[in-house]
């Protein structure tokens, strides 16, 4: 048709403006979609759309692997320079972690102590005692942080016995199975940055120890894994008796925080998508019962969400005690005084204690060798700078000190921010003060001096400007917990209030806040991948008891793990 037209307007001698016009109209009339050749506005659309899709794909393939490789291969660091300061840091949890990773290793010389090499994502440890997520996911390695500074940071995998804080010395020692010849030595300090933590409380409770499971490190997640399938199969062994099958699926949680309330969301979860599929004859005898000595539980949430927390677990029938309080843990019972006062025995199959915080020996002996400061028996006493009362360049930071800070991670975390930042203007205070003495010292040949007044006047003011150092202030960004059955419930400040809500969006919310806090992009990648697969193919029922690996010689993850046992830094 186009050539027709083009034809009939050259022999027909017309004007070259109509030639134009008649070419422009048989051009329109060729891309009509009236013609038979050109494709439906729709299936345009949808080819667009296509490609736009491809190149986005490419892009974050492309972006994803450029970013885990480059985390992969960091770049040459900086050695030790003997002129700057050491600031040794103990620990390798939420406060010591938060600060290596925002420090800047350039000001100082940086070794950090500690008896686990990685750093533990704790609010997502209930997860991994059901098999919602691996051990693997929610772990860090200090390496990979510590490799990616400007100067190279010494990292030793040993347990701090002792600190001198009138000498500056640490004593520290290898409590590997595996040791060298040589496994205790003692380090100097310039700084010292005290975060190892606390280990769980047991109130002197007889039994607690020798009974109980705790869950505040990934082998008590393994091993709590390991005791919840034992009892199971234990009650499917032939001619067992009802009594003693009520027994084995009674499982008793002590304490009402959040750690207790999320482990059991998650074991009732386990129990409603994967016991009842493979164990459908002990999926309704599995009882689940939470212990708390205060009135209600979740005593940091606000009323309204205390309330939806226990109509859920009504609903999901989880018995909550409250004002209840554990006198005694037997081997397979512990007694109880209940609100009344009466003193009860409850038999269990397996009993989790997840009731508070106590300083461990460490922070005793720090605390005794400072008495005139040092007379708070919760904890370490510290000014509004983190600084450790009674002692010279120690800072004390994360649940081994007594503030008014409730110990959980977010307050930990932005303390080790915090001292991070307070120790780069430490620094460049002490450049700054250098400088000015310098400055002044300088003379001309005749013994005037010859310093620049501008110059002494800017480096006058910037340093009046680092001196001014603010104490710390706790910003609070709400609290977060998992109840169960894909709810979830969150308490966050809203402009000079809060706002309270629970449900299936707070799921949502509070998975994708646990996803954007994770350290690196591997763990983000791990988590995700992990709920995916138990969304599609369930949690995994295996039972590995010390038996079949004694057997067959191959150890457990915990045995690979065990050394972790003995950690006193969180």
């Amino acid at each position: 048709m186009f050539a027709r037209s083009l034809k009939a307007v050259a022999t027909r001698g017309v004007p070259r403006v109509a030639a134009t016009a008649a070419v422009s109209r048989a051009v329109h009339q060729t891309a009509s979609p009236s013609s038979p050749n050109a494709l439906p506005r729709w299936r345009r659309g949808l080819q667009v759309f296509g490609r736009v899709t491809l190149v986005s794909i490419i892009g974050t393939v492309g972006t994803f692997i450029y970013i885990t490789q480059s985390q992969r291969h960091p770049g040459p660091q900086e050695p030790f320079d003997p002129e700057k300061k050491t600031v040794v840091i103990l620990g390798s949890g939420w406060a010591a972690t938060s600060m290596l990773k925002n420090m800047d290793t350039e000001d100082y010389n940086v070794v950090v102590v500690s008896p686990r090499n990685y750093f533990l994502f704790s609010p997502l440890l209930p997860s991994v005692a059901v098999g919602t997520l691996e051990a693997r996911s929610i772990m860090q390695s200090i390496r990979y942080i510590a490799r990616h500074k400007a100067r190279k940071v010494a990292i030793y995998e040993a347990e701090a016995l002792n600190v001198d804080p009138h000498k500056k010395l640490v004593t520290i020692e290898d409590t590997s199975e595996i040791k060298g010849s040589i496994d205790h030595i003692t380090i100097p300090y310039d700084i010292l940055v005290y975060a190892i933590g606390a280990e769980t409380q047991t109130f002197g409770i007889p039994g607690v120890k020798e009974h109980s499971c705790f869950l505040k490190e990934i082998p008590d997640a393994e091993k709590l894994r390991e005791r919840v399938m034992d009892c199971i199969e234990s009650a499917a062994f032939p001619d067992q008796s009802q009594e003693e099958v009520d027994r084995l699926m009674h499982m008793v949680i002590v304490g009402g925080g959040p750690t207790g309330i999320e482990f059991a969301g998650e074991l009732h979860d386990f129990l409603q998508d994967d016991l009842r599929a493979w164990y459908p004859e002990l999926a309704d005898k599995l009882k689940i019962t939470l212990v708390e000595a205060l009135p209600n539980v979740l005593p940091m949430f606000s009323r309204e969400l205390i309330q939806y927390t226990e109509s859920t677990f009504k609903q999901q029938n989880i018995e909550i005690l409250t004002k209840t309080m554990v006198k005694e843990v037997k081997d397979r019972t512990v007694v109880v005084k209940n609100e009344r006062g009466q003193n009860e025995e409850i038999p269990f199959g397996l009993l989790v204690w997840a009731a508070g915080n106590v300083s461990r020996k460490i922070t005793r002996d720090l605390m005794a060798s400072l008495p005139k400061d040092q007379t708070n028996r919760r904890g370490l006493l510290v000014d509004d700078y983190m600084r450790l009362l009674g002692a010279e360049d120690i800072y004390a930071i994360g649940d081994c000190t007594a503030t008014s800070y409730a110990p959980t991670a977010q307050v930990a975390s932005q303390q080790g921010i915090y001292l991070s930042r307070l120790l780069s203007q430490l620094a460049k205070k002490e450049k700054l003060e250098a400088r000015l003495k310098e400055l002044r010292a300088q003379k001309d040949s005749s013994g005037v001096g010859a310093a620049n007044p501008e110059e002494v006047e800017n480096t006058v003011k910037q340093l009046n400007k680092a001196s001014k150092i603010r104490p710390f202030a706790y910003s609070h960004q709400g609290s977060l917990a998992y109840i169960g059955s894909d709810k979830a419930i969150a308490d966050l400040p809203l402009f000079n209030g809060n706002f309270a809500s629970g449900g299936v969006a707070t799921f949502l919310f509070w998975r994708s806040a646990y996803l954007s806090t994770l350290f690196s992009l591997r763990n983000r990648t791990l988590v995700l991948s992990d709920w995916m697969k138990v969304k599609i193919f369930g949690r995994y029922v295996l039972c590995s008891n010390s038996t079949n690996e004694e057997a067959d010689g191959k150890p457990s993850l915990v045995t690979l793990q065990g050394k972790a046992d003995t950690s006193n830094h969180s």
